[in-house]
């Protein structure tokens, strides 16, 4: 396994199978280093927003953190998101419905107490019913473990 966090650089790897890990990061459990750990033993890229430290005291750097987060997501073969019951990610939201409108493959979890729950189901359901939506970390990373990662994707096409 590859590991990204923003905002460092993951050009070497455009083109390796590469998971953007979407969903919550602000007051909420750091559920992306336990999806590291779930997927330690792949052979994939993983693509993470997160930072472990956020300058929060540097004007560029919520810039600088959405200019990475929106470069990651087009660049990533798949993206994974996760919804915690903690906070309702707005910004998770927006991006599950932009995606959600394109042929990305795209892995959706969300827990059980998740507020948000029964609008997430529905609207990929209406938009992309091929996405099964599942209830668990672990039942999200053994979704992405059976992946097939036999295409590249447009943007990746076009930067190769």
């Amino acid at each position: 396994m590859h590991y990204i966090e923003a905002p460092h650089s993951y050009s070497e790897y455009a083109l390796h199978k590469s998971i953007y890990l979407a969903g919550g990061i602000t007051n909420c459990p750091d559920w992306q280093q336990e999806m590291v750990h779930l997927l330690r033993h792949t052979d994939y890229t993983l693509l993470n927003p997160r930072r472990k430290c956020f300058p929060i005291t540097d004007p560029n750097a919520s810039h600088e953190q959405i200019t990475w987060e929106y470069h990651a997501l087009r660049d990533a073969s798949v993206i994974l998101y996760w919804f915690p019951c903690e906070t309702l990610c707005p910004i998770v939201l927006y991006e599950l419905g932009a995606w959600s409108m394109t042929e990305k493959p795209l892995y959706v979890g969300v827990h059980p107490e998740y507020a948000r729950r029964t609008d997430v189901e529905i609207q990929t359901l209406l938009v992309r019913p091929e996405v099964k939506i599942v209830y668990s970390l672990e039942s999200l990373a053994e979704q992405v473990q059976n992946h097939k990662f036999d295409r590249i994707t447009r943007t990746q096409l076009k930067t190769a």
